[in-house]
């Protein structure tokens, strides 16, 4: 028999999403094609890689394109593991007047710790990412970290043929004067076709210090 999902786990996803649905409404939609990629190299060892297309509407007026890539090592099995990375990120910012963008390239160096852990059905992802950016002639540092929540709803576990229920928060903090970087607040409906293959399609709201933008994402994760 096929388990239902008990209410502890739902009224916190509700929660953690509750600002995310207040704050909506204030916002542009634009929609995030994403694709991450993961590739084991021996026990230890992995090959994380992505492509993030950005739109400031459904499809076609790019906001930022970015291509990452690092090698990571598993201190445990399944739980810890550190990564070492490069990113490139091209912008295309429009000015507030009118419909003129300015291109902006980022190389990018970062470091991340990934740490996982499991309540009950629910499953949680601490993510601590220090980056080294090179924004055209300027360099920048700043410090990210991201707590995700997986629910299962049609298993007890995250098992082949799986909806579950996904959210995160992740807070971006610069080195400058100003702190605050931005937040991003997201939720979601995934599937888990198998150990290799999931999708997501979810809402996601980013606040900045001056204002807020309101995202569709699809992002497909593929491990081999």
């Amino acid at each position: 028999m096929k388990s239902t999902p008990p209410l502890k786990p739902l009224l916190l996803i509700a929660v953690f999403l509750l600002p995310l649905l207040v704050s909506a409404q204030e916002s542009n939609l634009g929609n995030w094609l994403i694709y991450f990629g993961n590739k084991k190299l021996g026990d230890r060892f992995n090959w994380h890689h992505e492509v993030q297309y950005r739109n400031y509407n459904a499809i076609g007026d790019l906001e930022q394109l970015l291509l990452r890539t690092g090698i990571g090592y598993n201190l445990t099995e399944n739980n810890h593991n550190l990564l070492v990375g490069y990113g490139f990120i091209r912008s295309e910012n429009y000015f507030s007047d009118n419909d003129t963008k300015v291109v902006v390239n980022e190389h990018r160096i970062y470091q991340q710790f990934i740490t996982k852990q499991t309540a009950n059905r629910i499953k949680l992802q601490h993510r601590y990412r220090f980056e080294q950016r090179f924004v055209e002639a300027d360099y920048r540092m700043r410090f990210r970290y991201f707590l995700s929540i997986n629910v299962p709803l049609n298993h007890r576990e995250m098992e082949d043929k799986t909806l579950y229920l996904s959210t995160y928060n992740e807070i971006f903090l610069n080195s400058e004067r100003v702190v605050f970087d931005r937040n991003r607040l997201y939720g979601g409906l995934g599937y888990k076709l198998n150990n290799h293959v999931r999708f997501e399609a979810g809402y996601m709201n980013q606040f900045l210090n001056t204002f807020n933008r309101d995202q569709i994402n699809l992002i497909a994760f593929v491990g081999f």
